[in-house]
């Protein structure tokens, strides 16, 4: 019989599956916070259940536990104090690996019914995660609401659907009979058992505690792995609540809530005992090139997904939309302050400049112009702190300072007051002008609100140049402005050459930083950025083998 939870989400899922087909939009969780879709009471009900948390212990009854730690500091200044359970790794490890077998006899139906109804209460609790993801990561409440909740559960949804069409493919039995001439026919029953590869572990960053989590975590559930989170230090409680609601779900369903477990540790040798250990079959993991090669380097009996450093970057040839193209490029390089995997962080510009509605434009006027458009559009200070958010780490507020002396500054970074909190480290985009030869300035990830503005001698060397950025030093976003069919289908190639996702001519409400489930691939998996996509069928089909047994029929 089917399980009641695949019955009760069915309908979410068949649209699911016919979203990722289309590739069109869809999602299922609204991304606005109307109290007419989740309840008149809902961002207050948010609100207070985050401020419960604030200087207590987050209780999960995980095996192992010898400590309480805290270890997350409010880039808006508020005092946290969150206590996490501090569990021995060996524990964690064991009582994962003893849950499995249970998930295991659930079936793919029922793995997936229980990832849905786990994302379905998860939505419901959008505004308390969403608290919880501004307060650790400094994004404006807006962002937080929309890339840490729903966007982030449509990258989660995205990844059981894919697992659902690959597991589907796969028929539970079958009668095997061959032909033997006179002789009666051999037969043969023949089963076949979608069987999880092991213990998962999924490594969340600073920045995107959901949104980087959510695929890797619902991927490895649904394909039948145990899992693991370890959460940045500084992003714990988004990823706490998650794991919280899962214990839940799979407590009502009878199974072991440590299917699902939170690994908080304050020594990092910890995290990289933990990903070596033989029993951890896959790894996701957001941040670092350093941790990352690290991991794909050392970590040889699992499967790696990573998501790294990159230089994204956006040509500018000619557009007959000046004025919409820098209010583009404005919001692009100021959304959540650059602290994003997909910020533009080289805009590449020929030396003789380019031509537009507005007449010809220089190099230098290029470059004033855009200054302008960032002043413009962050002139009003409720508007700023809504779209800057506040910078989430010191090293970030390090690089700002040390961009200023790179390069020829056009605008320098300023610091901007929150009306609500003081402490906050609001700081506006530092943006740059410097020759393309100038390449140990912009061919290296400088995350944060840091952007230049690279000439070369024309824009055929433009696109040269943006395809060795993406092949050599990863890129996840590129763009291209031109009114010229020519140009925009060199860089078309240039993107296939680099493996990297183009934008063309963005003038209004679509930004090259964002990524929508469904319809566009977070990542190609081609070039130094990332090794795998979210989402497509090689994410979620080596999660997983086919093991068979067979026998004699009469």
């Amino acid at each position: 019989m089917t399980h009641p939870l695949f019955q009760k989400h069915k309908a979410t899922l068949d649209a699911a599956l016919e979203a990722i087909r289309t590739r069109g939009y869809w999602s299922p969780y609204p991304e606005a916070p109307s109290p007419k879709i989740y309840g008149e009471t809902a961002k207050e009900d948010g609100e207070r259940a985050m401020q419960a948390r604030i200087g207590k212990r987050f209780a999960l009854d995980q095996p192992g536990i010898s400590g309480w730690l805290a270890t997350e500091r409010s880039p808006y200044g508020v005092t946290l104090d969150i206590h996490y359970p501090e569990c021995d790794t060996e524990a964690l490890l064991a009582a994962a690996r003893s849950a499995q077998s249970a998930w295991q006899r659930v079936g793919a139906a029922g793995r997936v019914g229980i990832c849905l109804e786990m994302l379905d209460r998860i939505n419901r609790r959008s505004f308390e995660i969403a608290q919880a993801v501004m307060l650790t990561t400094g994004q404006g409440w807006m962002m937080a609401f929309q890339a840490g909740g729903p966007h982030a559960q449509d990258r989660g949804l995205e990844a059981v659907a894919y697992a659902w069409d690959e597991m589907s493919r796969i028929p539970s039995e079958s009668i095997w009979e061959k032909p033997q001439g006179k002789n009666p026919p051999l037969k043969m029953q023949k089963q076949f058992e979608i069987v999880g590869r092991g213990v998962a572990l999924v490594i969340g960053c600073g920045t995107f505690p959901t949104w980087n989590t959510y695929p890797g975590l619902f991927a490895a559930l649904a394909t039948g792995n145990p899992v693991i989170v370890k959460p940045h230090p500084n992003a714990v409680l988004p990823a706490a609540i998650t794991v919280e609601i899962a214990r839940e779900v799979l407590q009502e369903q009878g199974l072991d809530p440590n299917l699902v477990s939170l690994a908080v540790f304050e020594n990092p040798a910890r995290t990289r005992a933990l990903a070596t250990d033989p029993r951890v079959r896959s790894i996701d993991f957001t941040g670092s090139n350093v941790f990352g090669q690290w991991l794909m380097d050392n970590a040889r009996q699992a499967q790696v997904y990573a998501e790294l450093a990159g230089v994204n970057h956006v040509v500018i040839e000619s557009t007959d939309r000046y004025k919409g193209m820098l209010r583009n490029l404005a919001f692009t390089l100021s959304l959540y302050a650059g602290q994003m995997c997909t910020t533009t962080q080289a805009i590449i510009v020929p030396a003789d400049g380019i031509e537009t509605d507005q007449g010809h434009k220089s190099f230098d006027d290029v470059a004033a112009d855009l200054a302008t458009a960032l002043e413009t559009f962050l002139a009003d200070t409720n508007v700023a702190t809504a779209v800057l958010g506040a910078i989430q780490s010191e090293a970030t507020l390090a690089r700002i300072e040390e961009a200023h002396t790179l390069g020829r500054v056009v605008l320098a970074s300023k610091r901007i007051d929150h009306p609500d909190f003081p402490s906050a480290e609001v700081r506006t985009p530092v943006l740059l002008a410097c020759d393309a030869a100038d390449e140990s300035l912009y061919m290296e990830e400088r995350f944060g609100p840091i952007a230049f503005v690279v000439k070369t001698a024309d824009a055929a060397a433009a696109i040269a140049l943006a395809e060795r950025l993406g092949s050599e030093r990863g890129a996840l976003t590129a763009g291209i402005y031109s009114t010229r069919d020519e140009v925009v289908q060199a860089m078309t190639e240039a993107s296939w050459h680099a493996g990297v996702a183009l934008s063309i001519n963005l003038t209004s409400g679509v930004f090259v930083n964002q990524s929508g489930a469904f319809s566009d691939y977070h990542g190609t998996g081609m070039n130094p950025a990332a090794n795998a996509a979210y989402s497509d069928s090689a994410f979620v089909a080596n999660r997983f083998r086919v093991i068979q047994r067979r026998r004699h029929i009469d």
